[in-house]
């Protein structure tokens, strides 16, 4: 790990401590604004206090930001019970971090993801899947029928885990000889290793599950694929219908949802999905071009 990688953990990272108060996204992003314009030194030393306040900074959040950089030890006590665990970070200035999700996301992409198994998988091309937690038989036959399209046209299936729409179309990819992209919302560590998939953590690898990670993930889930599918969703409520939206609107990938008849796939239409059946997965990548929304006219 170089040191540019280094200090940005040290800064995005609880490592292990909850309490740990790290930058926020907007914080980071001021920060390297203001670093760029920094006259860099003639000598080779540390950040300074002084440089901090040269940059703008109040002295209380110029000692924040030195205390947080000087926590190497706790960093490397951090790294190396990830290792023990199979767990390694690929932070945003990695070489081996998605592109798609730079581009898609920009400055507000996550700053790491802690990984767990094949990471070769992290960077091909990808589908993603969304839906409820208690599907529909219909719509389970279609979650279904994703995974195993994805794995027979050889892309990675991108979906997050959950019981319902997630598991079924992972576990039929799998079961299919595909690749699986698995975008958890609770304790990376506990996941065991598996062939053909990698599980993703955005906060760390010991996090435990909650409510507002499971909707944060959600960004990625849709970012990663080159089209996110909706298996089923529910009107106005639930982190599916959540996600999709928030797609819709800042057009992270095109959004192609289960023609079932119900009114969330009718909405999401109006707002600028498109409907498809199981009929129609036969070639995905003719289902990739992106279409306008609701929020673009």
């Amino acid at each position: 790990m170089n040191p540019r990688e280094q200090g940005f953990l040290l800064l995005t990272s609880h490592l292990g401590d909850p309490n740990r108060k790290v930058l926020s996204a907007a914080q980071l992003r001021l920060l390297a604004q203001r670093m760029s314009t920094m006259e860099q030194p003639t000598e080779d030393r540390d950040l300074s206090v002084s440089d901090l306040l040269r940059l703008g900074y109040g002295r209380e959040m110029a000692e924040r930001i030195l205390q947080l950089l000087s926590q190497e030890d706790l960093l490397e006590y951090y790294l190396n019970r990830g290792r023990k665990l199979g767990c390694s970070p690929v932070t945003r200035v990695s070489e081996g971090y998605p592109l798609i999700l730079r581009h898609r996301l920009g400055l507000d992409s996550p700053g790491c993801l802690w990984v767990k198994g094949d990471t070769s998988i992290l960077n091909t091309p990808a589908i993603a899947l969304v839906g409820s937690r208690d599907l529909r038989e219909e719509n389970r036959r279609f979650a279904e029928a994703v995974g195993i399209h994805a794995a027979r046209q050889e892309l990675t299936l991108v979906s997050g885990n959950a019981r319902g729409a997630d598991k079924t179309a992972q576990n039929a990819c799998l079961q299919s000889g595909g690749r699986v992209i698995s975008i958890v919302a609770d304790d990376l560590a506990k996941h065991p290793l598996q062939d053909q998939i990698l599980y993703v953590s955005e906060d760390g690898f010991d996090e435990a599950f909650s409510a507002q990670r499971a909707i944060s993930r959600n960004r990625c889930i849709h970012a990663l694929g080159r089209i996110t599918f909706v298996a089923q969703a529910s009107l106005e409520k639930g982190g599916t219908w959540d996600g999709t939206v928030k797609n819709l609107k800042h057009g992270w990938s095109s959004v192609a949802c289960f023609r079932d008849g119900s009114d969330a796939s009718r909405r999401l239409e109006v707002m600028g999905a498109y409907l498809v059946d199981t009929e129609d997965l036969g070639d995905l990548s003719a289902l990739q071009e992106p279409t306008q929304t609701l929020f673009d006219r």
